[in-house]
């Protein structure tokens, strides 16, 4: 017998065209989101794109590094805490929930971290996802793929590849697709991120 299929979630409605503040405000974030995406996440400054993070990312720490590349949908829903760092080519997803990054996180190349998928059951294809949260000292490595709803405990380890669809405890090392468990992490962690290439 199988397990009853998840509930889909409720769909957003869009604004309605008399909605004018609603229009507004999707307008106004879509533009954000693209002036980073296509130019300013581009441009070989990190002063730059810091100064533009502060204002669009729902939170951003002081220290944090985010490298060329980088593509956030919805920034408004994304918090990084302080040094951390984004790799090149990172995309983090917050059309729906939210994404919150702790503290002293490195995040890899290449790395996505979802909120928002399909159910695949679903007979009108609805929308199905969650919020991520990555704790602090926590490493996604390489192409790793965090799926919606996950939560990635304190000093956690994601190995270059993986695909997370279920929660990691602290100080815990997973690997694999679907990610497994592999080995454990040292739980005396007291390092500070730093890490701010010149033209990353």
């Amino acid at each position: 017998m199988n397990p009853p299929a998840p509930a889909p979630l409720p769909r957003s409605e869009p604004p309605r065209s008399g909605d004018a503040g609603g229009m507004a405000r999707v307008w106004a974030g879509a533009c954000l989101a693209y002036g980073y995406n296509a130019f300013v996440g581009r441009f070989p400054s990190r002063h730059l794109r810091r100064a533009y993070l502060r204002r669009y990312l729902l939170g951003f720490g002081r220290g944090s590094s985010v490298q060329l590349g980088v593509r956030l949908l919805n920034g408004r829903k994304v918090t990084v805490g302080a040094n951390t760092v984004l790799n090149f080519g990172t995309l983090i997803d917050g059309r729906r929930f939210p994404v919150v990054i702790g503290d002293n996180v490195s995040i890899g190349p290449e790395a996505t971290v979802l909120t928002l998928g399909h159910d695949p059951q679903s007979a009108t294809f609805a929308d199905r996802g969650g919020a991520v949260h990555i704790g602090s000292r926590a490493w996604v490595a390489y192409r790793a793929i965090i799926l919606p709803g996950v939560q990635i405990g304190e000093g956690a380890v994601v190995a270059a590849g993986a695909v997370v669809n279920r929660d990691v405890e602290p100080f815990t090392i997973v690997a694999g697709s679907p990610a497994r468990k592999v080995g454990e992490r040292n739980r005396d962690l007291t390092y500070t991120l730093s890490f701010d290439p010149l033209l990353l």
